[in-house]
Formats: structure tokens, C-alpha cells, sequence
């Protein structure tokens, strides 16, 4: 049941990336981004933020030295991509989707890391879709409400003040959704 459950959160998970790939460009009213001067501050974990909180969780790979929780301050809704970026999270894409997918964050998973799950090891090499079963999620949370899984990628999905963004790490469906 969990393998069903995985697989149809991953082909969610690539449709609509795919979906906000191949939509197309709405115009939007013009909103003001972070200045390039405006640097993300660090926040514990569940502290309040003004701005746009941005959380990169390992997850399965209990890789610690790639999670971040950081306040991103931001006037109004700006692109998740910025964000990160603003942030200092590096995200990487694969050689067939290099905007549309994220394969690493922060460089994590590495490609010499063994990712174990439940058929064995496996090595992402960051060449087209990653594995069903083990992948980075993006969830979105709004300043009242519960995480939910973004239906937007990180090129054209908008965060607003007081809301937050994660990525995470799940591993045959593991964890399924952010901590509280």
C-alpha cells in the first residue's frame, strides 16, 4: 500500500511540475522581491517570521549539513526560486529538466551517496526524472493553515510574507509531509 502511495505521490509530484512547465505565463500585478542587499537571517525552527520562512529537511537522509531554516524577508508574493536563492539554498535540476525538477539541494544527495530504501541502494545521478522513491518534495505552507504539497515548481510558484516554503527529502514515502 505504501509503494502505491509513494508512486502516486511522485506521479502527482511530476505532473505538475511538468503542468507549470508547459502552462502558460499569466501576468501577474508587479510585486516588490527581497533587494539584493536584504540577506536571509537565521531563525530556529519555529520562530516567527516576518518575511518568508525557507526550511530544507533531509528527511530519510538524515544529511544535516544540507538542512537550513532561515527567514527570508520579502514585501509581498515573490518567485519560491528567488527565495531560495536569497536564502543561499542551492538547488540543481537534472541534464532533461534543469529548471523544472530539483535533484539536489545544497548538493545533497551527492552523487557517491548510497540512498537506501527498501529494494536496496541507489545512486541518483541527476540524468532525467529522479527515482519515485526517493526524491526532494516541495510543500508550501500558508501563515494559518497546514502544509500542503506545492502544485507549482520553483520557477513559478509565489510565496507571501509570512508563509513558508520546505523542501524535503522523503525516501518510500518517508517522511510523507513536513513536521508541524
Amino acid at each position: 500500500m505504501r509503494t502505491a502511495a509513494a508512486s502516486s505521490l511522485a506521479a502527482a509530484g511530476l505532473l505538475l511540475s511538468l503542468a507549470a512547465c508547459s502552462a502558460p505565463a499569466t501576468t501577474q500585478p508587479t510585486t516588490s522581491a527581497p533587494s539584493p542587499s536584504a540577506a536571509a537571517s537565521s531563525t530556529a525552527a519555529d520562530a516567527p517570521c516576518d518575511g518568508v520562512k525557507v526550511i530544507v529537511d533531509s528527511g530519510a537522509l538524515k544529511q544535516e549539513a544540507a538542512d537550513t531554516s532561515v527567514c527570508v524577508p520579502v514585501d509581498g508574493p515573490t518567485v519560491a526560486a528567488e527565495i531560495l536563492e536569497e536564502a543561499d539554498v542551492e538547488t540543481e535540476g537534472t541534464t532533461q529538466y534543469p529548471n523544472e525538477l530539483v535533484c539536489r539541494v545544497n548538493g545533497v544527495p551527492a552523487a557517491d551517496f548510497d540512498i537506501t530504501h527498501k529494494e536496496g541502494t541507489y545512486r541518483e545521478e541527476c540524468q532525467g526524472m529522479p527515482a519515485a522513491f526517493a526524491y526532494w518534495a516541495l510543500w508550501v505552507k500558508p501563515a494559518a493553515g497546514d502544509w500542503a504539497y506545492a502544485q507549482e515548481g520553483l520557477a513559478t510558484l509565489k510565496v507571501s510574507p509570512g508563509e513558508s516554503l520546505e523542501l524535503l527529502f522523503t525516501v518510500d514515502g518517508e517522511p510523507a509531509a513536513p513536521a508541524a
